[in-house]
């Protein structure tokens, strides 16, 4: 282990940097430790796409993979919400059809009303916060378990979506600005813009994390894992933006039909936005201290009703967002909208990317790769024909294989004692 001298306003401080080896062995301790975070869930996609794409070549068509990022969207940034809630210990289950509530509201104020789409995008937005409000209340404030309040409103909200769609109507969706959500796509050159702020983004981010844990003498990885990290992501992201910048149209003298899905960077500035303040804001760390220990949390000062309020706020918010998505994809809402399996992939790709269900564990980009997860397995099978009761069976196994992990783990943490 190397370390360097850092001046500060005093005595020079010391910052231990650990050379590649040490880091490598100090990681796969901590894996042998029960500290897996998102490594199942890499491991699991990179699996399910070569076993795809050898099975069915075209899995890995330029078409294909666009299609793995609109049929994600939805259910992406709705466990994006209910990672919030995860993290406290609690659960949602009333996020499906709260999504379907705020779509169903989009779909009356912007097509029966006529109002413009900035309107009715708020108007969902809206009805998210108040959704969430109430059953934080009730959780927070009543003390009724999340479990009782959120099934409550799984069947509640369930009603609210037939009323308001008359009893089984179809609201068509003809907003270019809704429509185009899902269905618009970036212009190949601006694709490769937002690809070099995002590589440069993340490079700054890591650079400037490594600086400054330097300067307080705080241990720091290695330039050389901090390097190899930033081209990792910089490979994957430039790799996307190629694939998605390929002509995918059957014939382009009708019409072209290439550059990346407009959900695509909508998804990377809300994982960019909620990771930071998880991570680098004061509410993020009350968050995770009370999904750590609530009653040390309260002690400490935490107004634990207010957390608890917000995380539910945030997750049906979310909801409302996946709503619009959603209504965005199919060009309409329905009163299926938001119900059907919406719940149940939204929960099992927050705990299949690496959040825990007991709680004080789990971060953004668990969402992005869990929602990454159950789009490929969704896509592939529809690729294979497999029936339905299948696709269930074996979605399911997956959802059990990972929250069999995160319980080992956490026993092997205990056991350790690294947590």
């Amino acid at each position: 282990m190397t370390t360097t001298a850092v001046k500060k306003d005093g005595p020079a401080a010391v910052a231990p940097t650990p050379a590649v080896a040490d880091h490598v062995r100090n990681y796969v301790a901590r894996v042998r430790g029960g500290d897996l975070g998102s490594l199942p869930a890499v491991i699991g996609l990179v699996v399910l796409c070569v076993v795809f794409a050898i099975v069915r070549p075209v899995f890995i068509s330029a078409a294909n993979f666009a299609n793995l990022f609109t049929q994600g969207a939805a259910v992406t940034v709705i466990a994006m919400g209910l990672i919030f809630v995860l993290l406290l210990g609690e659960i949602d289950l009333s996020a499906g059809f709260a999504s379907g509530v705020c779509a169903a509201i989009l779909a009356n104020v912007v097509s029966v009303l006529g109002y413009p789409w900035y309107v009715a995008v708020l108007a969902a937005l809206a009805t998210g916060v108040v959704i969430g409000l109430t059953l934080g209340f009730l959780v927070a404030k009543v003390g009724i378990p999340s479990f009782v309040v959120t099934l409550a409103g799984f069947l509640a909200f369930q009603g609210v979506v037939l009323l308001l769609m008359k009893e089984g109507t179809n609201i068509s969706i003809g907003d270019d600005v809704i429509v185009g959500i899902e269905n618009g796509r970036v212009p190949p050159a601006v694709g490769w813009l937002l690809a070099a702020v995002a590589i440069l983004g993340y490079a700054a981010a890591q650079l400037l994390r490594h600086r400054n844990r330097a300067a307080r003498g705080l241990l720091t990885d290695p330039i050389a894992v901090v390097g190899a990290r930033i081209v990792g992501v910089a490979a994957l992201i430039g790799f996307a933006v190629y694939v998605l910048n390929q002509e995918r149209s059957i014939n382009t003298l009708i019409s072209s039909n290439k550059g990346m899905p407009v959900v695509v960077p909508i998804i990377a500035v809300l994982l960019v936005f909620w990771t930071f303040v998880l991570n680098r804001t004061a509410y993020g760390r009350h968050l995770y201290a009370v999904g750590g220990n609530a009653e040390a949390a309260r002690r400490a000062g935490i107004n634990v009703d207010r957390i608890k309020i917000s995380a539910f706020v945030i997750c049906s918010g979310m909801a409302a967002i996946g709503g619009i998505i959603a209504a965005s994809k199919d060009r309409s809402v329905d009163p299926n909208t938001g119900g059907s399996n919406v719940l149940l992939y939204a929960v099992g790709a927050a705990v299949i990317g690496g959040t825990s269900l007991f709680g004080g564990k789990g971060r953004m980009i668990n969402a992005v790769l869990g929602g990454a997860v159950v789009a490929v397995i969704i896509n592939g099978m529809g690729l294979l024909d497999l029936s339905s009761g299948l696709k269930y069976i074996f979605t399911g196994a997956v959802l059990m294989l990972a929250a069999g992990v995160d319980a080992l783990s956490r026993r092997r943490s205990a056991a350790t004692g690294t947590r």
